[in-house]
């Protein structure tokens, strides 16, 4: 397959003058969605909010789809990837779970969590797992028993059953925390603590540096993330470097572990942009701001991560062992102790 676009000018400078001596020759993304439009199963998706970016730009993110895309964006890289089906709030979990598992087949370094919802028991989970080789589960937020993804606590989209399956099996669990403090939030820090806890086995991924989109969320909690040996986070869609530094210096680079957001977050032109205690997407499309006085030309949303990383890194001295941990090792490491637990 062809790369989807051509890189322009500034992409090429930006990749050339700041990235390209920075991502290492071997990366491991262990944030990928794979997917197809028609298992949104909302018949008003077409008006929805996924309508344009998923249901009109990216209608199918394949294995092929996400080589071409890595092959434009990181030339020269061998690319692995942890993919998970799409978490449409209506979704055809069967057919979405199943794309998944086929999709990365083809890799033996690459792996696929299963999209649940809170109503499958963990039998039914088990099974998956040991009949299509899952290396974990991924719930999310709109499936919560509340029915308020954006205030809702851990247990409201992960019931326990389901961490207990997790633990019992020694599964992957990636987490995007909801509530607006993120991993501030005094319920949220005190039930991965707890949970963690309870749960050695489970390897807790938190997306997007536990939602810290910038620092101060970390900071806040930065002690007590510290004392989680079983937790790790990726570093998806986070833009800006004070939430990597913050991150970094809390729990250490061995930690913090590369991811895109693809399809389609990373592969978009714009930026996660953090202001206050809120941060947003920033796009050509959804601005008016007077950018004549500079090129206004907007960069792919993975450029601007890979920066902020970059930046990161440089203020806090990591050296090429820690970059290629970032990147590689940590992934890979945990993706193979997961393989070497799990049931036949």
């Amino acid at each position: 397959m062809k790369p989807p676009i051509e890189r322009n000018d500034l992409d090429r400078k930006i990749w050339d003058e700041e990235l390209d001596a920075f991502v290492p020759d071997r990366v491991f993304d262990v944030h990928t969605h794979v997917y197809r439009w028609e298992w949104n199963a909302d018949p008003k998706k077409e008006r929805g909010p996924f309508a344009e970016t998923v249901g009109r730009q990216f209608p199918e993110a394949n294995w092929d789809a996400l080589d071409a895309w890595d092959r434009c964006l990181l030339p020269g890289r061998e690319v692995h990837r942890l993919a998970f089906p799409f978490p449409f709030p209506q979704c055809d979990f069967e057919a979405s779970n199943a794309f998944a598992a086929k999709e990365t087949q083809g890799d033996p370094l690459s792996g696929a969590l299963m999209l649940v919802h809170p109503s499958m028991p963990a039998e039914f989970i088990g099974e998956r797992v040991r009949r299509d080789g899952f290396l974990g589960i991924k719930p999310y937020r709109y499936y919560a028993a509340t029915g308020d993804p954006a205030n809702c606590r851990i247990a409201d989209f992960l019931p326990g059953h389901q961490i207990e399956a997790a633990d019992d099996l020694g599964l992957i669990v990636m987490l995007h925390l909801s509530r607006r403090d993120a991993v501030a939030d005094p319920e949220n820090i005190g039930d991965l603590v707890r949970l963690s806890g309870k749960h050695p086995a489970v390897r807790w991924i938190l997306a997007h540096c536990a939602r810290g989109y910038s620092a101060w969320a970390v900071e806040r909690v930065a002690e007590r993330l510290r004392e989680l040996p079983n937790v790790w986070f990726d570093a998806s869609s986070v833009c800006e470097s004070d939430a990597f530094d913050a991150l970094i210096s809390a729990v250490g680079a061995d930690r913090v572990m590369y991811g895109s957001d693809d399809l389609p977050v990373g592969v978009l032109r714009g930026k996660y942009v953090a202001f206050g205690r809120a941060w947003s997407f920033l796009s050509e499309s959804n601005q008016t701001l007077d950018l004549s006085h500079c090129d206004p030309r907007m960069t792919f949303t993975r450029y601007e991560q890979l920066r902020a990383m970059r930046r990161a890194a440089q203020r806090l001295g990591l050296g090429k062992r820690e970059i290629k941990a970032l990147f590689f090792e940590t992934a890979t490491d945990l993706v193979g102790r997961v393989r070497e637990s799990r049931p036949g």
